[in-house]
């Protein structure tokens, strides 16, 4: 396919500045973690508590996948991506001034607020500026970028925080992110014709899609209503936003009560969860559109994790490389819900992308939202009172109750995946 002169470029800066908005959304993501203990110090939470404060991110973020959605496919990615990201940039710096536990949930709120639109806009975006044979493996790419932000979370934060406070770290990302608004408002474009190219349909020599002229709601309607669409929300509930959850917040105090491990020395193991999966990413998104199959990728990411959750829950497993390989199979097998973006969209209208994406995605950032809290409130059941240093310090027993809960969500993903229609990587709603 030839491109006109200059496509390729903007079509890659767009992408690149869009992909770095999105590498701080996951840092926003995964940074409760890394700071748990500075958190429950500086605020005197329980860990149920402590799960809701991380939790509030998600709770917003799942509320306005709908939104989201909409606005996607209405204003396009340029607004709803710029402001988006000035609203998290505000709420990370509240949260960094916050001085007690209200404000810093409040500031949670808004973080979690902003970003929730970043995702399907970038999304969005990458279903105009590239063909459908590619979205898989672009999708992949989108994540590979995306997850360096959580990789910075995890052991490099915990480094820099040898140098700053977590409340300047909190501020210094807020300030990142209104910078990015201003860039993305500047630079994005929400489509080539916008900067007089013809449309990647167009350059194809095919016809464009059809467009909702005007009728938003009842396009909503249709996707809600597509039984197709739904087994990726399933999939996502149990798979990766159990993980996120798990990752995001008690991965690293689980090998630091049970385990005695520092919280660098902790870090490291949900490093290697999320350069897993952001590597296993691109490997799915690259392997589903080389087989032209999204069903298998899916269900095999949903087995594998289901098996890596009973490892944690029956292996003796230790600190070391075993503890690396299920907390890297965690990550990995997260990965898969890259190909549910793609099976979703695909048995959609190619005018409701946004839409369908946005409902699967919604399943992900409920189950991180659920599974937070629950967590803690599992363990929180059968904790001893045991306090270091004012931190409440929880047993194998109180985690490993917890860690059914989400061996059980993974169950409900696998018999999910099991419902995915295969689409073999084509729009099934067109001819």
């Amino acid at each position: 396919m030839r491109y006109p002169p200059g496509f390729l470029r903007v079509r890659w800066t767009i992408f690149g500045l869009l992909a770095i908005s999105y590498m701080l959304v996951f840092f926003h993501r995964m940074v409760p973690a890394a700071v748990a203990s500075d958190l429950m110090a500086a605020f005197g939470t329980s860990a149920a508590a402590l799960g809701s404060l991380a939790a509030m991110y998600y709770y917003v973020y799942t509320a306005m996948q709908i939104p989201s959605g909409i606005l996607a496919d209405t204003l396009g990615p340029r607004i709803s991506v710029t402001l988006g990201s000035l609203v998290a940039g505000g709420g990370s710096i509240m949260l960094g001034m916050a001085d007690t536990f209200a404000v810093a949930s409040a500031g949670r709120f808004l973080v979690g607020l902003g970003v929730s639109v970043v995702f399907v806009g970038l999304m969005r975006s990458n279903a105009i500026w590239f063909s459908e044979r590619q979205y898989g493996r672009i999708s992949g790419l989108t994540l590979l970028l995306g997850n360096l932000g959580s990789i910075l979370a995890a052991a490099p934060l915990v480094w820099l925080l040898g140098f700053f406070t977590w409340r300047e770290v909190f501020i210094g990302i807020g300030a990142i992110s209104i910078l990015m608004a201003v860039l993305t408002w500047l630079i994005v474009r929400n489509g080539p014709q916008e900067v007089g190219f013809p449309s990647v349909r167009q350059i194809e020599g095919l016809p464009e899609h059809a467009s909702h002229e005007g009728r938003i709601w009842e396009a909503l309607r249709r996707v809600y209503a597509n039984r197709s669409a739904w087994p990726g929300f399933w999939v996502n509930l149990g798979v990766t936003g159990n993980m996120f959850s798990f990752v995001g917040l008690w991965g690293v105090p689980l090998l630091r009560d049970v385990h005695g491990l520092t919280r660098a020395e902790a870090s490291g193991y949900t490093t290697v969860s999320l350069v897993s999966f952001a590597l296993g990413c691109m490997a799915m998104g690259w392997i589903s559109d080389h087989l032209g199959l999204r069903k298998p990728v899916i269900l095999v990411a949903a087995l594998v994790s289901a098996l890596a959750w009973l490892a944690l829950l029956f292996l003796p497993w230790s600190p070391g490389w075993s503890a690396y390989l299920v907390y890297g199979f965690l990550g990995l097998a997260a990965s898969g819900f890259i190909v549910t973006y793609g099976a979703a969209k695909e048995v959609c209208e190619p005018a409701s992308a946004g839409m369908a994406i946005s409902l699967v995605n919604t399943g992900l950032f409920l189950g991180a939202a659920i599974m937070q809290p629950a967590f803690g409130w599992i363990m929180d059941q059968t904790w001893d009172g045991t306090l270091v240093e004012g931190v409440r310090q929880y047993a194998w027993g109180d985690y490993r109750n917890a860690l059914w809960l989400a061996f059980a969500f993974a169950v409900v993903a696998l018999v999910a995946a099991l419902r995915v229609r295969e689409t073999h990587c084509r729009n099934v709603t067109v001819s």
